[in-house]
């Protein structure tokens, strides 16, 4: 993750490949000792170097800095900083030391027993109000700044609170395989239970699994797909019908083409364009393994023209972004962002806004959605197509489920964390004029 900048989920996946790991347990304990401990890396980091001082992490190598983080959330923060396991720490450090080198270990482990007796406190100590609320609810302190500027700070406060839990998983039933009543029935036999979202036509949340939900025979079958409550509300929001020509920008995974071609119910044409190779490919085994039939992939660079002259209905374009709306699932997000990364990535998006204006057929559709929650990559850049394009307009979305768009933008909607229990999620809907 450190050196090849890779999400939580995908350097899990290429180390469990390259381990060749088969202990599910291993596994799900592996996921959990990284994501948790890199969801609180302020914190423990403001810790440790507390603890070492005048030395800090930076002074050691990424293999020291990754164990140390492990050992305090592992020693501290996974016993509620109330009970010290002495045999732990020091079967973890007898671990450590087998797969760094004693010699490697030596130099920090004069520091090991304080990090094991430190009072969590000092970490608050000294600190400014936006500095604190950084710490405490574990996100950077300009972050925070920039949410109590945007939200307010009670508002603010309950946004970031959000993101120390992960909302509820959901999965999507797959209604060109199958009925509804039959899924959930099969669902129902894997050990998996569920509840309906409301205002989705075929979306539910997880609420008891006797076993990852990827391992049962509905996932392998394509009978469902495993999503987040927000993913499903971009292609219900934009709507698409029977045989129209739908153009699905920066669509990898793929999990957006599927949603597509099932309320499309298979007719009509979908072409879905992504720049990466690595992805489409993954696109690829999703679409096929839906039953999407309708699905044509391009790889091209949507900031720039297309290799195509397709005429849409409608262009659906979840374009990439800084993720602020993740950072409950994707932790690492966090301490990647600096805050000329919102402008920067309002910068790539608004190319392929610009760019995806010439794609929509008179009368036809465009759908821009994010999993932000800043301003600058949705409403202003909304703002700024609209004075652009003056022949689009901003139209009302069904269903209405989130809450009202930023800046008078009353038409979009957004999902937040802390109220609709989901990613964060921007949406909004723009028709072009007949003329």
């Amino acid at each position: 993750m450190e050196m090849r900048r890779l999400s939580e989920p995908l350097a899990l996946a290429k180390t469990i490949r390259q381990l060749n790991i088969q202990d599910r347990d291993a596994i799900r304990l592996a996921r959990l000792l990284v994501v948790e401990t890199v969801r609180r890396r302020n914190f423990i980091d403001t810790f440790i170097n507390i603890a070492m001082k005048p030395a800090n992490l930076s002074h050691f190598s990424l293999g020291i800095q990754a164990f140390l983080r492990l050992y305090v959330y592992q020693t501290r923060f996974a016993k509620n900083w109330s009970r010290i396991d002495l045999n732990e720490a020091e079967n973890t450090v007898r671990l450590a030391r087998s797969i760094l080198g004693w010699r490697t270990l030596q130099p920090i482990e004069p520091f090991l027993g304080l990090l094991l007796t430190q009072k969590p406190a000092v970490v608050l100590e000294q600190k400014n109000d936006a500095a604190r609320v950084g710490l405490q609810t574990f996100h950077p302190a300009w972050f925070v700044e920039y949410c109590f500027k945007l939200f307010g700070r009670e508002e603010a406060t309950a946004i970031l609170e959000s993101d120390i839990s992960p909302p509820p998983l959901c999965v999507g039933l797959n209604t060109l395989k199958a009925e509804a009543n039959e899924i959930l029935g099969r669902l129902n036999q894997d050990g998996i239970e569920v509840e309906k979202i409301e205002q989705s036509a075929s979306t539910y949340k997880i609420t008891k699994a006797g076993k990852p939900v990827v391992k049962t025979d509905c996932f392998k079958e394509g009978l469902i797909h495993v999503e987040d409550k927000a993913e499903s509300f971009v292609a219900e929001a934009a709507s698409p019908a029977k045989g129209m020509t739908v153009l699905d920008v920066c669509c990898a995974p793929g999990k957006t083409t599927t949603h597509l071609g099932q309320l499309m119910q298979n007719e009509g044409l979908i072409v879905s364009v992504d720049y990466s190779k690595r992805r489409m490919a993954g696109w690829k085994k999703e679409v096929q393994r839906a039953g999407v039939k309708i699905a044509e992939p391009i790889i091209a660079d949507a900031s720039n023209s297309l290799p195509s002259n397709v005429e849409a209905d409608l262009v659906v374009l979840d374009p990439p972004c800084t993720g602020t709306g993740m950072f409950s699932r994707l932790p690492s997000f966090k301490w990647r962002l600096t805050p000329r990364s919102i402008d920067r990535m309002a910068d790539v998006q608004w190319r392929m806004l610009d760019n995806c204006a010439g794609y929509v057929k008179p009368n036809g559709t465009l759908a821009y959605s994010t999993s932000s929650i800043t301003v600058e990559e949705n409403e202003m850049l909304v703002e700024k197509f609209l004075k652009w394009h003056a022949e689009f307009s901003l139209v009302e979305i069904s269903p209405r489920r989130g809450s009202p768009g930023l800046r008078g933008l009353d038409k979009c909607q957004r999902l937040y964390p802390h109220i609709h229990h989901c990613n964060g999620l921007f949406v909004a809907k723009l028709s072009k004029s007949k003329d």
